[in-house]
């Protein structure tokens, strides 16, 4: 009796060994993580200069949907007139901020210089196409057929041809341009060029440049009005924006934003109507309102740490700003001149497009 006993508790703890055994043996059921929920809202694509990723939100609810990584140091992004394609200005030159000494950083990766071409539906970085050396930023011909790119580190302008993904032509101008805007009637082009405080004015059709002129310290960023006569152009170190008559290349108004130094106006955008100009300040963290029928500041609006890249809802009732070392996107209604609402947005965001 003893030794069945004996036999019967060693048989038993061999059948619970071999059953521990095939239990630590079973792989874990995979955690399966549920997709950010969409709503039917907008959609918000940033550039993140830092990560070099592309952050999609839901303007709806706030939801990070993606970060895709699309390169080196994504800047300028443009929607093609369909909507269906977002190109992205891609860098392999190092960042360099103002008081950074650019003999220190390391050599340029060439080889990461480009054009992303994302697919909207897909979200998916489909190819990357040239864009001549160190593209910033740039514009898209209304036929949506050419880029037309600021080359920072070579003092240029590319045109390039989308389906063959070539350069056709690249045109030296003033040294490092950086905003890129072609008229309402997709006859001239204008390139700023912030270190010779100068404007370039490309005729696309002819392939050259036909005139440069004077703007004021720094320019970035243009916005033409919807006839074309006249355009907006940023001072960055005076503090002002300034109105361009676009048939004589002249300034003709100078508006003061704020305190130079202090306020550092960046992007210029109209609001659909065109009869409000908005302002990003970089250092002020203000995005600024101006009357464009007379030219007067209406109103300011904290948003975050040196803002940039600037948009609006397809309703133009909402702005948003990309605020670069806060490392978020803000909302603003601009009925109220209120933020509303502030989404996280990947490392560095700079450029920034809304999408139906």
């Amino acid at each position: 009796m003893r030794k069945e006993l004996s036999f019967a508790l060693l048989m038993g703890c061999a059948l619970s060994l071999v059953a521990c055994k095939s239990q630590s043996n079973e792989k874990a059921a995979p955690v399966t993580q549920a997709a950010p929920v969409e709503s039917g809202a907008p959609k918000i694509y940033v550039t993140d200069e830092v990560s070099g990723n592309l952050s999609i939100l839901d303007s709806g609810n706030g939801n990070l949907l993606a970060s895709i990584h699309l390169g080196k140091r994504p800047r300028g992004i443009h929607a093609s007139p369909d909507g269906k394609t977002l190109y992205v200005a891609l860098s392999g030159t190092p960042i360099a901020g103002p008081d950074v000494d650019e003999s220190t950083l390391p050599p340029p990766d060439k080889s990461a210089d480009g054009i992303g071409v994302f697919d909207v539906a897909q979200r998916k970085l489909v190819k990357i196409i040239p864009g001549g050396s160190d593209p910033e930023n740039f514009d898209i011909s209304q036929d949506g057929k050419q880029l037309y790119i600021s080359n920072e580190d070579i003092s240029a302008v590319s045109i390039i041809d989308i389906a063959s993904g070539s350069v056709a032509k690249t045109l030296k101008i003033g040294a490092q341009p950086e905003g890129v805007k072609a008229s309402p009637d997709g006859k001239q082009v204008y390139v700023t060029s912030e270190e010779t405080s100068e404007i370039a004015v490309l005729d696309p059709e002819a392939g050259k440049i036909v005139a440069t002129f004077k703007v004021g310290h720094r320019p970035r960023s243009v916005a033409f009005m919807p006839d074309g006569k006249h355009a907006y152009i940023n001072a960055e170190n005076d503090g002002t924006v300034v109105l361009v008559d676009t048939k004589l290349h002249k300034v003709v108004k100078t508006i003061s934003i704020g305190k130079p130094g202090m306020v550092k106006p960046m992007a210029v955008l109209l609001s659909p109507d065109a009869k409000k100009l908005y302002v990003s300040t970089g250092r002020g963290k203000m995005v600024f309102t101006v009357d464009t029928e007379t030219n007067k500041v209406l109103g300011s609006v904290e948003v975050g740490r040196r803002p940039w890249g600037i948009a609006l809802s397809p309703d133009g009732k909402t702005l948003y700003s990309a605020n670069g070392p806060s490392n978020d996107v803000s909302a603003v209604d601009v009925a109220t001149n209120t933020v509303t609402r502030k989404f996280p947005a990947g490392e560095g965001p700079w450029g920034i497009v809304v999408l139906p």
